[in-house]
């Protein structure tokens, strides 16, 4: 055989049999490519504001992500768990969202934690605190949306009624009591506070008191008057020490008589000689006077202006021609006396009870 034919067939047979593994090599790729797409799964992957599609043949969601590189923390959020077994019937969606870091500031104490929340008050329910019907947010509400680094920070509030008492004080009532002297009182009756409640509503932040609003107020207990009777009746205290009582004070001059034939033109021997007009005994403490101004038979004390002593008790018991008016004439044992006594200022105090046992007609005595 000729050495050129030999040559040929054999290049000929080697021909084939690349042609023959080219042949089989296509078929295994298409094979292959026809087995991989029926056997691929298709997601969609939303990660924050990115969204990506994915065919894998990644059996569960944890695979998916590492192959596609998209790695999640424990405390971000993915709408599936990482567990999930994808089905090659439809396109799943996967939503992933990023937990950014926000402080809770609540009863003294500060944490910081990490949320994928929107909201704070998802994030603060999520974190397993309660919010009181009067909790607040600081500065802000529980819709306001999250944002990184955010300060959050809870009031806790409290509402209580609180109540004070408060005195009542009680009325002091004069009565006027025209049996005493004046200047002197007492007590008839104790006064009493009564006793008032008001009720407050106190408003709590924290633990501190931010306001105090007045609610209403109760009379537990009405006051009592205390009752104080005072003295109406003038008085004075003498330099002997007698209280003299009066009703009334009269400015007089006074002049002086005695017995004696030269004051009443009636020698001893006479039947009405010492006898007044009254028909008293003349003695000392009888004084004559103008009964229009001063009654016969008043009670009355005689004090002297200056520094010469008081007349004393005396009683209207005699009068004279010229006794008018503002005068009195005051009795005197003797002539010296009488002339000793002059002419003197006096003041006459028509006395309070005219009964006063310190002038009796037939024991009068000065002192």
């Amino acid at each position: 055989m000729d050495i050129f034919l030999l040559s040929y067939l054999k290049r000929s047979m080697l021909f084939r049999r690349i042609l023959v593994l080219i042949i089989v090599l296509s078929m295994s790729v298409s094979i292959g490519f026809l087995v991989y797409d029926s056997l691929k799964k298709e997601l969609k992957i939303i990660d924050g504001d990115t969204g990506i599609q994915v065919k894998t043949m990644g059996k569960d969601v944890e695979t998916v992500l590492e192959q596609v590189g998209i790695l999640v923390e424990s405390y971000d959020y993915v709408s599936v768990p990482l567990g999930h077994k994808l089905s090659d019937e439809t396109v799943e969606e996967i939503q992933i969202k990023r937990a950014v870091p926000v402080t809770i500031q609540v009863e003294g104490r500060s944490t910081q934690v990490m949320t994928y929340y929107d909201t704070i008050g998802e994030t603060i329910q999520a974190n397993g605190i309660v919010m009181g019907p009067l909790d607040r947010i600081y500065n802000g509400s529980l819709d306001d949306p999250i944002e990184a680094g955010m300060d959050i920070r809870i009031i806790r509030v409290k509402e209580e009624q609180h109540t004070e008492t408060e005195p009542i004080p009680y009325a002091v009532v004069q009565i006027p009591n025209e049996n005493m002297n004046r200047g002197e009182q007492k007590i008839v009756q104790a006064g009493a506070n009564g006793v008032l409640e008001k009720y407050y509503k106190l408003t709590y932040e924290d633990g501190r008191i931010v306001s105090k609003e007045f609610m209403n107020e109760k009379v537990i207990s009405d006051p009592v008057d205390e009752l104080v009777e005072f003295g109406t009746v003038p008085n004075f205290k003498t330099s002997r020490g007698d209280v003299v009582r009066y009703s009334k004070v009269i400015e007089m001059n006074a002049t002086s008589y005695t017995s004696s034939f030269a004051d009443t033109g009636k020698h001893p021997e006479h039947p009405e000689f010492g006898i007044c007009y009254t028909g008293m005994k003349a003695r000392e403490g009888i004084i004559a006077v103008d009964p229009k101004v001063i009654p016969l038979y008043t009670k009355v004390y005689v004090e002297v202006v200056g520094s010469a002593p008081d007349y004393g008790f005396a009683i209207a018991g005699d009068i004279g021609s010229a006794i008018k008016g503002n005068i009195i004439d005051v009795y005197l044992d003797s002539r010296e006396a009488v002339a000793k006594w002059g002419k003197k200022k006096v003041k006459v105090y028509i006395l309070k009870e005219q009964n006063d046992t310190r002038w009796k007609e037939n024991t009068y005595s000065k002192k």
